[in-house]
Parts: C-alpha cells; sequence; structure tokens
C-alpha cells in the first residue's frame, strides 16, 4: 500500500483528510475510497476538519477550553537527563477526542442512529450517495 505523497512522516502532523492514510494504492484513492473505507469515515473527518479549523466553533465553552489546552498549550515534561521536553499527541489521538466532542456537542449525536448522517455512501441508510450531509 503507497501512503500519498503529502502524507507527513510525523506521527503528531495534523493530516489533511484528503491524504489520509487508506487500504489500496494511491491509485485507486480517487475511485475506491468509499468501497475500502467505513462509509462514515470519510465524511466525518472532513466535518471535524472544519470544526478544528474555525476554532472548534459549537463546542461547549468547558470542551472548547479542554480542546485548546490540550492542543494549544505548551505541556513540559522531565526528562531523564534533567531537561524539560514538550509533550506532543499523536495525531490519531487528538483526532479522536475532537471528534468526541464534535459528535457529541455540535452534532448532538447521542446514539449509534445519529452517526448514520455521515453515511456517504448510502449503505448505511436509503439516502443516495450523492445526497448532501446535513446536521
Amino acid at each position: 500500500m503507497a501512503l500519498h505523497p503529502d502524507f507527513s512522516d510525523s506521527p503528531y502532523a495534523v493530516l489533511d483528510p484528503s491524504v489520509r492514510w487508506f487500504p489500496a494504492d494511491e491509485a485507486l484513492r480517487d475511485t475506491s475510497m468509499e468501497k475500502l473505507m467505513p462509509p462514515l469515515v470519510a465524511a466525518l473527518r472532513r466535518k471535524v476538519k472544519e470544526f478544528r479549523d474555525s476554532g472548534y466553533v459549537g463546542a461547549t465553552d468547558t470542551s472548547k477550553s479542554l480542546l485548546n489546552w490540550w492542543f494549544k498549550e505548551p505541556h513540559l515534561m522531565p526528562q531523564p537527563d534533567g531537561t524539560m521536553s514538550e509533550f506532543q499527541y499523536f495525531f490519531a489521538q487528538r483526532e479522536a477526542l475532537e471528534t468526541v466532542i464534535y459528535l457529541y456537542d455540535v452534532i448532538g449525536a447521542r446514539d449509534k442512529y445519529d452517526l448514520m448522517r455521515f453515511d456517504s455512501s448510502g449503505k448505511c441508510t436509503n439516502r443516495t450517495p450523492a445526497s448532501p450531509v446535513t446536521f
């Protein structure tokens, strides 16, 4: 499996949904992504990116404070040699936290059925794949 040419070598780098890993050769990204990834993933990743880029618009004050503290404040950790180094979250950790908060605070998702709004394939719902995701 090849990686997108813009895929970062750093596990901490914030990734755009268009360069995320998927289980096939890059040549198949445009034609097969919806067949190879769970049907809710692509749309949800795009929405979470918009949420992140907006500065977390729609999150509660508490959630926004936590997100900003986790990802915008330096967290220094002592090293064995007595120096301090900055702790960094892996991007997957960051995205997981942002996704949970986005789903709960912004979308109001409370159960698995609320996630069906992200079905861009039409395989999980009666919507046709061309139907827009609405919230």
